[in-house]
């Protein structure tokens, strides 16, 4: 059986990557079947490991098993909220299409990178705290999670920022507390020179070659 560190997880990509993976022996269906709405903070957190948990178990193709973590990404996260602070300033220039594009390019870059991570037989564990703080700035809350990795390692706390809207708390950042490092953040220095030099449309090519690599390795 093949295993990841968790810390070796978070090596991929932009750098700093949501990569838990919680053993909660569910189903993928029940995983998708539970709604966000009139949820605690915590419920996207727990939506999106479940089904973490569910496409490491599985051992379809990589097609398949994006298809099975899709619903959840969509429940546990507030895409265009993480998109528009990964992009910064410039996000307020795009258009309506500009935006509807690049959204759908970075929700299956998003969803190619989990599933390349968490290939069948990864085994990461962690614990989700009930307790959650008050986010500095917006309104939110903090969801913390300790992760302890197969290999013997002290937990690694990773938290989530959570806002909620009509009723409904969606994932808008990810930090690895440890080294303050805030996903949305390191996306946006990742992206910042992409869209300097090829607009728009340079930022969805790269994103979509990136999917083409997360599905080939």
């Amino acid at each position: 059986m093949t295993r990841i560190s968790f810390r070796a997880a978070l090596a991929f990509g932009l750098g700093i990557a949501v990569l838990p993976v919680l053993g909660y022996g569910i189903s993928a269906p029940a995983a998708i079947a539970q709604s966000v709405a009139d949820s605690t903070p915590v419920a996207p957190v727990q939506i999106l490991y479940k089904a973490l948990d569910a496409i490491q178990k599985a051992h379809g193709s990589f097609a398949e098993r994006s298809q099975m973590l899709a619903p959840a990404v969509d429940q546990s996260y507030d895409l265009t909220a993480v998109l528009k602070a990964s992009v910064g300033l410039r996000y307020n220039a795009l258009n309506d299409d500009e935006k509807q594009k690049l959204l759908a390019a970075f929700r299956n870059y998003t969803i190619a990178r989990y599933v390349s991570s968490f290939k069948p037989g990864s085994d990461v564990q962690f614990s989700v705290s009930p307790t959650v703080a008050d986010a500095p700035a917006g309104g939110g809350k903090i969801v913390v999670t300790h992760v302890g990795g197969d290999d013997g390692s002290a937990p690694t706390e990773l938290s989530y920022i959570v806002h909620q809207e009509n009723g409904s708390w969606r994932i808008t950042d990810v930090l690895l507390s440890d080294a303050h490092i805030s996903q949305a953040a390191a996306q946006r220095a990742d992206f910042s020179s992409t869209l300097a030099s090829g607009g728009v449309t340079g930022l969805i090519a790269v994103l979509e070659r990136k999917v083409q690599n997360y599905s080939t390795n």
